[in-house]
């Protein structure tokens, strides 16, 4: 698997735990799906970007839920 389908991958992953989910922690997401830290955030920056989710910090972690949909 490329780096980039590994990154796709993930994003996928994250997008439907959160979906199941509603609201989750970073840290939810990393120990959950079992993913590194570097991959986590690149996924959830492509989440993010596509508008599929919103993120809020919260001290070191950041909360994730989908992006109303407008």
């Amino acid at each position: 698997m490329s780096f980039k389908e590994n990154i796709n991958t993930a994003a996928d992953r994250i997008f439907e735990f959160v979906k199941e989910k509603q609201e989750v922690s970073s840290w939810q997401i990393k120990i959950n799906l079992h993913l590194s830290a570097s991959v986590m955030y690149m996924a959830l920056g492509q989440l993010l970007e596509q508008g599929k989710i919103t993120l809020e910090a919260d001290g070191i972690n950041y909360q994730i839920k989908i992006a109303s949909v407008q």
